[in-house]
């Protein structure tokens, strides 16, 4: 037992990063800091804003920013986008209620996708064994998929085309096109969609 503690470490021996120090505090922003001070206040005005109930005015103020939105998308109210410059919506999506896409990289999303209500979506993280230097990746998600209510999801990750991802799950990993995951470890629970019924040969019907 002596040996065990003479080998490990206390707690007042674990080093603590200087934060003041760490870099990429402004790696991200990729405008000039005026652009991102003016869409500090558009965003508190225009989208953030629970008042505020035209979805088109909150997709034209996006755009005006440069966010990359297609025809037909429904943008409710109390969201939060980090830098709609890095933004892309394909068309007829939705992002629902209290949505926080805290996008350091780009976000990709594609068509007849759903984001339901407050589910983040996050590019960025640390390195926290180093220096806590920003690390950023980005996020796809596919056409079709379905981030059902209180999600997270993680930079890096691919959500596959028409996947499902239940409430409160932690998405750390690429989801495969088509299927249905859970909360807790991220199990795959099967397909979300049958698969399509091939022709008889004796006769033709499906």
């Amino acid at each position: 037992m002596s040996e065990l503690n003479d080998e490990s470490s206390t707690p007042d021996e674990a080093p603590v990063i200087d934060l003041s120090k760490a870099p990429g505090e402004r790696a991200a922003w990729d405008r000039p800091r005026i652009v991102v001070y003016l869409w500090a206040v558009a965003e508190l005005i225009f989208v953030t804003n629970a008042w505020q109930i035209s979805s088109s005015l909150r997709v034209r103020v996006l755009r005006l920013f440069g966010a990359e939105i297609g025809e037909g998308v429904i943008y409710r109210p109390r969201t939060r986008v980090k830098f709609p410059w890095k933004l892309h919506i394909g068309a007829r999506s939705w992002i629902g209620e209290g949505v926080w896409i805290h996008n350091q990289d780009h976000v990709y999303i594609g068509s007849d996708v759903s984001i339901s209500q407050e589910t983040m979506i996050t590019t960025g993280s640390h390195a926290h064994r180093t220096d806590m230097a920003l690390i950023m990746r980005p996020v796809t998600i596919e056409d079709g998929a379905w981030i059902t209510s209180r999600c997270m999801v993680l930079g890096g990750v691919t959500v596959g085309r028409s996947a499902l991802i239940g409430p409160m799950t932690v998405v750390k990993q690429d989801v495969e096109p088509n299927s249905v995951i859970a909360p807790g470890d991220v199990k795959n629970l099967g397909r979300r969609f049958p698969a399509r019924r091939t022709a008889r040969s004796n006769g033709g019907q499906a």
